[in-house]
């Protein structure tokens, strides 16, 4: 049985198929539209899973969309309405592009896929988040927290998954959201909503949360877990381009300027940024009170999750936590729930937010509608479009790129690790890409984190991007421990998709000082011989070489575009870049001064 799971129409649009029950492939339209968080219908990405799956779309048995777009629009309107005039716009354009292809899905699957309309379902969009966690797990039973910015009316949910059945016992709902406090906050600090969410926790550690009693004004916090927000702080429920209000501003002051240069004293002035300007240091201090800012409502984010779980927990008594939903991608709070909460074990899914929904409606009609045994664990996140060799030569040779093919590993390794040690930062592209927006060792661009200056080095070659930004240690899960702190590794899923920051123990702090962010954490990834074998091979082999068994990771895109898919894409990311050297499964293309 094939089962084709679609979300689209906010953000991250995606697509997922299971064949009996397991999944095939699934991948995000950014990576093959290259249109960054593209949230259009996801042609692209259902014609991909089609061809991993060698089957015509006309042989699905079921097409399954991850949310209700009348209950969706119903919510838009009824806001509106209530919120009119001052809605006028939002009302304009909700009626544009809902009455276009927003509300008639069953409609387009039809004509874009050739799909009968009884093979066409529905589920809810927090149900598909429910289910993207509980049913990609390894547990047979769970308690179940969804959080994001709003689905049809919910906005976070509480319930428990027992076998194939989800229950979703309370929710919260619109206007009052964790997620769309965070990303008014996001917004305010400069950065771009559903896009720069994870900026906003990057630059926490550089504040402190001094505003923490300002930000409690715009939520009240009950101790079952639920909560409210002010309105008369937002703007999100009624306008089209603003999310927070001018009382909002009153207490907070002027938002940051999108164009301003972030920086701090701790943050260091980064050399890309071209020189000092004459006011750094008023600029700096300027900065410090938007980090203190981040760092206040990363705080209180964290102390509403907490909460949540565990009011969750005494409810249910159980000790096991799927997470889902965009909150869920906070992987600073999912640590803490993680250490300070009864949950002995978290599962988060590798794409928690809507891009995941994909795979969690087509899980919940195959498990839940159709009452089929679960079979299926998402143990990694490598779902996505895989490029033989012959086609990354083929496009090599076309293009006159000179290069040299290495189809012994071992010796492949070693060109890597050597070039590594001396400092050169390499692209690395693998298999098939990751599912989620994490890269993992598949689509990834790695360097050596012994050196102090390689986060610049990173950042004035490829990314271009703020000196607050962390990079991820990629760790091998045997030796994890010895580097951070967090007891039996293996068994957390969370650390094999990046979703966990935890500290890095004291003593290796100044060993790994290019993954080691301001506040002595790392957001790392546990790797293993059975889930990415020629990945732990090189941070095997990176380790017998200096007695680090770590590499830093980050992911294979320069600032603004997609994860890279294709060879031509990741060969033109690396020429657009200062990277050294470019590695295409066994070929190696290097730049002169690289070798």
């Amino acid at each position: 049985m094939d089962i084709l799971g679609i979300s689209c129409f906010f953000h991250d649009a995606a697509a997922a198929l299971l064949r009996d029950g397991r999944l095939v492939a699934a991948a995000e339209e950014e990576r093959f539209t290259r249109r960054k968080h593209d949230f259009e219908f996801p042609q692209h990405a259902i014609e991909f899973c089609l061809r991993a799956s060698r089957i015509d779309a006309r042989d699905l048995d079921y097409v399954v969309f991850f949310e209700k777009p009348f209950i969706k629009f119903e919510r838009l309107l009824l806001t509106s309405l209530q919120e009119f005039p001052q809605s006028y716009r939002l009302f304009r354009e909700a009626m544009i592009t809902w009455l276009g292809d927003k509300l008639w899905i069953k409609h387009l699957i039809q004509k874009r896929l050739s799909v009968s309309p009884q093979k066409i379902l529905f589920s809810e969009h927090h149900l598909s988040h429910a289910a993207s966690a509980f049913l990609c797990s390894p547990f047979d039973e769970a308690a179940i927290l969804t959080v994001d910015g709003v689905g049809e009316w919910t906005t976070a949910s509480l319930g428990v998954g027992r076998g194939t059945e989800i229950r979703l016992a309370k929710e919260i709902r619109f206007p009052h959201s964790v997620g769309l406090l965070y990303s008014a906050f996001t917004a305010f600090l400069g950065f771009e909503v559903n896009e720069g969410e994870y900026k906003v926790m990057g630059m926490a550690p550089f504040g402190a949360p001094r505003y923490v009693d300002n930000v409690r004004k715009l939520v009240r916090l009950y101790g079952d877990g639920s909560f409210e927000l002010d309105m008369d702080y937002f703007s999100f429920h009624y306008s089209t381009h603003r999310t927070f209000s001018s009382k909002f501003e009153a207490l907070f002051g002027p938002p940051r300027s999108p164009k301003a240069n972030f920086f701090t004293v701790s943050s260091g002035y980064p050399a890309y940024y071209g020189d000092k300007p004459a006011s750094y240091e008023a600029l700096a201090r300027e900065n410090q009170h938007y980090a203190d800012i981040a760092a206040s409502i990363q705080a209180v984010t964290e102390e509403i999750l907490l909460t949540m779980a565990r009011a969750l927990q005494r409810e249910t008594g159980l000790r096991k936590l799927c997470m889902a939903g965009g909150v869920a991608l906070n992987s600073v709070a999912n640590g803490r729930i993680l250490r300070e909460t009864p949950f002995d074990e978290v599962y988060v899914q590798p794409s928690a937010g809507d891009g995941g929904g994909a795979i969690g409606a087509a899980l919940y009609a195959y498990h839940t509608v159709l009452g089929k045994p679960r079979q299926f664990v998402m143990e990694h996140a490598y779902w996505g479009e895989e490029h033989p060799l012959d086609v990354s030569e083929r496009f090599l040779r076309q293009e006159n790129i000179p290069y040299e093919r290495i189809d012994d590993e071992e010796r492949l390794i070693e060109r890597v690790v050597d070039r590594l040690q001396g400092g050169k930062v390499v692209g690395w592209s693998q298999g098939r890409f990751e599912w989620g927006p994490r890269a993992l060792g598949n689509r990834s661009i790695l360097a050596d984190p012994r050196r102090p200056d390689m986060k610049d080095i990173v950042n004035t070659k490829i990314k271009f991007r703020e000196p607050f930004r962390p990079f991820a240690p990629s760790v091998l899960v045997e030796r994890a421990e010895e580097y951070f702190v967090l007891s039996e590794a293996a068994r957390h899923y969370p650390a094999r998709f990046m979703l966990y920051v935890v500290d890095v123990r004291g003593e290796k702090q100044a060993i790994i000082p290019a993954v080691t962010h301001v506040d002595g954490t790392g957001r790392l990834q546990t790797v293993s011989k059975e889930v990415s074998p020629r990945y732990y091979k090189l941070i095997e082999a990176f380790g017998k070489a200096t007695g680090v068994p770590v590499l830093l990771n980050t992911s294979f895109n320069l600032k603004g575009e997609p994860i890279v898919n294709t060879p031509a894409e990741a060969f033109n990311t690396f020429n657009q870049s200062g990277m050294d050297v470019l590695v295409l499964g066994e070929c190696v293309v290097e730049k002169p001064q690289a070798r």
